[in-house]
């Protein structure tokens, strides 16, 4: 008896750290930011970037077509390669 209730002990602990690291993947994939299709306030959800520097992202989507590259940021005035390492793990381009 205590065998068995062991063996489910240990299956529903091993269970809920597999769905722990899958809820954290999810909320992971969450917090990105799709820099091809992200308006001007989820753009500020980035570190760094506040409204105007937002609007400049988008007008250069706009003006340009979708970013190939995340390193295609640099192109927008405002934004250099210190301030796009605060934020280059939080953006995909999808």
């Amino acid at each position: 008896m205590k065998r068995t209730l062991v063996v489910c002990l240990l299956f529903a602990l091993i269970s809920l750290v597999g769905f722990g690291a899958s809820v954290s993947s999810a909320a992971d994939a969450a917090s990105m930011i799709n820099i091809n299709s992200a308006s001007i306030v989820q753009l500020q959800e980035l570190p760094g970037i506040g409204p105007s520097l937002a609007e400049r992202i988008v007008a250069y989507r706009e003006a340009n077509g979708s970013f190939k590259s995340a390193d295609q940021l640099i192109e927008v005035k405002g934004i250099g390669k210190r301030k796009m390492e605060k934020f280059r793990d939080r953006i995909t381009l999808e």
